[in-house]
């Protein structure tokens, strides 16, 4: 039922998900106001200056079914920004460069027998078509990858993409979440052998001034460099929140802030609903982002396979998004306890230039223009078996309080689309909408 009432609602994170809370709110006729801890909006989609050129930190593509990505640039009038490339994908494998991602490029890999391959493309196969993710939720991921495909193309295919991005962790996953990544990529096809991705005029952030600007348009306020220290409550209910040193009252606190924050944050949850939170993991990543004057491939996306390189893979962002000069993100996820997350930038930067140098052996030390490494702590949840159920609910038992992350539109990877859609809901979940009466 419709309220005439407008609300003042606290959204702590700025990243897609929050701005996504906060401009339904504002939209449904409700006053949000966005508390950042830092000076800009985007998350892990905010953009950087890199050498005169502004880009996200870490890496993004969109795919032809991102449906609540695609509707919210139809909302903002930016869907003439959004253009479609025809992409390649490439395996890195006993130091050769191969084609990958069609079933033409599968028959013709070299290092893998018939019946490997065969047992392969059917497993990819079936996954892309499948559409309950339920059967897979409490089964661990790489006993069911290995059941399918075998022992041959698990060690080759897909044994150092767990590895090399989980660590300790990597017998622990569940088989849904791991599905769900083989099917957003199949679905992004049009044909069997031919991939369409996406990419936006001005990269995310032509997405993220546009949600901002309507947001303030509507009425929204934005507190940037704001850290939340503390969500106040009593008697069950919200009070307030804490930002440097100073109180503001609310009656109402939405949280998009990753989940392992929230305990430090929110001290005086309930025992039981704490532990939940305490409980969750997180895979941490260094990313490096180069700047060079000739390209490593023609592939945006080259899954690698080899002993030398501590890598699941690399992204060359320019063959999805036409830049002036080539940029490629190499990814190191390891988890952030592991104390190869405390060595220096320059190591990481010294193993991204060996590497891309042994992918192309024509590359030298001179047509690298720039390079930068960015870490974030929280990149990716650990989702084991049976995950979900375990997350606390999105509506906690204290009034006026909303909290989820990335973590909770499981089997779903993290995902622009996929943050913006359960952002909307979570905005819904917190208030109705304003009626005109």
């Amino acid at each position: 039922m419709a309220v005439n009432m407008s609300e003042r609602i606290a959204v702590l994170g700025a990243g897609p998900m929050g701005l996504a809370v906060a401009y339904q709110l504002a939209k449904d006729g409700h006053k949000p106001v966005v508390f950042e801890a830092d000076d800009r909006v985007g998350g892990m989609t905010a953009a950087f200056d890199f050498g005169g050129l502004s880009i996200e930190r870490y890496y993004h593509f969109h795919c032809i079914s991102d449906t609540a990505f695609l509707q919210m640039l139809d909302e903002l009038g930016l869907a003439e920004k959004m253009h479609w490339v025809e992409t390649k994908m490439g395996y890195f494998y006993q130091g050769r460069l191969q084609a990958w991602g069609n079933p033409m490029a599968l028959l013709r890999f070299k290092g893998l027998g018939w019946i490997a391959k065969f047992r392969y493309g059917l497993h990819a196969f079936l996954s892309t078509k499948r559409n309950d993710w339920r059967p897979l939720d409490k089964v661990e991921a790489t006993g069911w990858i290995k059941r399918w495909v075998g022992a041959e193309a698990y060690e080759v295919l897909w044994r150092k993409l767990f590895d090399l991005k989980f660590y300790d962790y990597a017998h622990g996953l569940s088989a849904a979440w791991i599905w769900s990544r083989v099917r957003r990529i199949g679905r992004s096809r049009y044909d069997l052998f031919r991939e369409k991705l996406g990419y936006l005029d001005g990269g995310s952030e032509t997405l993220l001034q546009g949600m901002r600007a309507a947001i303030e348009a509507m009425g929204g306020e934005f507190r940037l460099s704001s850290p939340v220290s503390k969500v106040v409550m009593s008697d069950g209910k919200v009070q307030g929140l804490e930002s440097k040193g100073e109180f503001h009252p609310y009656e109402k606190v939405v949280s998009t802030i990753p989940l392992p924050l929230v305990p430090r944050v929110m001290p005086d949850l309930p025992a039981s609903v704490m532990s939940r939170f305490q409980a969750l993991r997180n895979i941490a990543v260094v990313c490096v982002i180069a700047k060079l004057r000739k390209p490593v491939t023609e592939n945006f996306w080259l899954n690698t396979n080899d002993p030398e390189m501590d890598i699941p893979g690399i992204v060359e962002y320019t063959n999805l998004r036409p830049l002036e000069q080539n940029v490629v993100y190499v990814p190191f996820y390891l988890p952030g306890e592991h104390p190869k997350y405390q060595d220096s930038d320059e190591i990481f930067l010294d193993k991204v230039r060996r590497y891309l140098k042994k992918v192309n052996p024509a590359l030298t030390d001179e047509d690298f223009i720039d390079m930068r490494a960015s870490r974030y702590r929280y990149a990716q949840p650990i989702c084991d078996p049976g995950y979900l159920e375990k997350l606390p609910p999105v509506s906690l038992p204290v009034q006026g309080l909303w909290v989820a992350d990335t973590s909770y539109y499981y089997p779903e990877d993290r995902g622009i689309s996929e943050s913006i859609g359960f952002g909307r809901k979570m905005a819904r979940m917190a208030a109705p909408v304003v009626s005109s009466a």
